[in-house]
């Protein structure tokens, strides 16, 4: 492939990925009624209302570590990636077909994230946030290791906290990925637009399953192959620009799981639940709680991902003045849109709970983890 010019082997790199995850989906709809990976509607915070199987994941996963293979040149650092990837793919095929406990798939976790520190993909440097500092960037030193762990296990988390619609979170996975194509492209990363083109080309060929109804879910060895991925190359690529923008850019890129988990994690503590703990206040439950449609849930999720990747992208290209314009614009109206929501919510909640009849209150509770 050294032969042909970058821009054919990228084209080619997201096409195949894509054309891979689509024909692999089917193959894989049929394994997961085989092993009895099948999502049964069994709670309130479930959308689908029959059977539906939930291994799709694994066809991105295919499409994606089939087409870095093919494409991109593997270093050490994309090599214990890989190796992480495998792992998390594994865990989600056994947590979709057995349903493992959740410290066993955080233990788990944490591993994977460890092999891809082992392999020297770590944060190493941030821009120092304070723009009036002399100092431009900050040595975490020692603190390298645990944040970079921390960093790939919430991310993981986080796309998987958010995988609650149809078509959500591959979708929102794809702007994600695009976003981060566009970046590594300005910036001359081929390499990792390579392997970003090949995420987005994945996620593109699982979506017309996805899309509501659902054919296909992707379950958890989806969600969590994507946040990692993108938790992963997000440290190889956009933490080690030594740039200012470097340290807003993966925040504004991942900025929907971000907030969806640690508000669901600050909601439980306020509550005095288990931070993963499943539960129905998540972002796109509240729009459901509204009276949108899925559908309109999902676009509404995916205008805010867009906007939010093209603060990225324009933090990256025209400074921080436009970019904190834009990145002001999004807050203001994402705070009157998210307090619209919450206070609709929490009135639809006390209507609901003077009107229901006394045994409901008896109702069983659901005993699963986002994680």
């Amino acid at each position: 492939m050294s032969t042909l010019p970058f821009g054919v082997v990228l084209l080619l790199s997201l096409i195949t990925s894509a054309v891979v995850a689509f024909l692999t989906t089917p193959l894989v709809k049929k394994m997961a009624y085989r092993v009895g990976a099948i999502d049964v509607p069994k709670d309130n915070r479930r959308m689908h209302k029959t059977p539906i199987p939930r291994l799709g994941g694994l066809a991105i996963a295919i499409g994606f570590l089939l087409t870095v293979l093919l494409y991109v040149e593997i270093d050490r650092q994309l090599r214990g990636i890989l190796l992480g990837a495998i792992i998390i793919v594994v865990l989600g095929v056994l947590d979709d077909c057995l349903t493992l406990r959740a410290s066993v798939k955080f233990i788990i976790q944490i591993l994977a994230a460890c092999v891809v520190v082992g392999h020297g993909c770590s944060i190493q440097f941030v821009t120092n946030p304070v723009l009036s500092s002399d100092v431009l960037y900050v040595d975490l030193g020692h603190w390298s290791v645990p944040l970079t762990i921390i960093w790939i296990v919430a991310i993981t988390n986080a796309v998987n906290f958010i995988d609650g619609l149809d078509g959500l979170a591959a979708g929102v996975s794809a702007i994600s990925a695009g976003s981060l194509l566009v970046i590594a492209l300005l910036v001359s990363e081929s390499g990792i637009a390579l392997a970003v083109a090949a995420l987005l080309g994945a996620c593109l060929g699982f979506l017309p399953y996805n899309f509501n109804p659902a054919k296909i879910f992707m379950g958890d060895t989806g969600s969590t192959f994507l946040g990692f991925i993108l938790a992963c190359i997000s440290i190889q690529g956009m933490f080690k620009l030594y740039a200012v923008i470097s340290f807003a850019v993966p925040f504004l890129i991942l900025g929907i799981p971000i907030f969806d988990i640690c508000f669901a994690i600050i909601r439980r503590l306020a509550k005095r639940q288990n931070p993963m703990k499943a539960d129905r206040g998540h972002i796109h439950h509240r729009l459901i709680d509204m009276g949108f449609s899925q559908k309109q849930a999902v676009a509404i999720t995916y205008m805010l991902a867009g906007m939010l990747g093209l603060a990225a992208v324009l933090l990256t290209t025209s400074g921080e003045g436009k970019a904190l314009l834009l990145i002001g614009a999004i807050l203001v109206v994402g705070a009157l849109g998210l307090g619209y929501i919450f206070h609709h919510s929490a009135h639809k909640d006390h209507a609901d709970h003077q009107t229901a009849k006394p045994e409901s209150a008896h109702a069983e509770k659901a005993d699963e983890v986002d994680v």
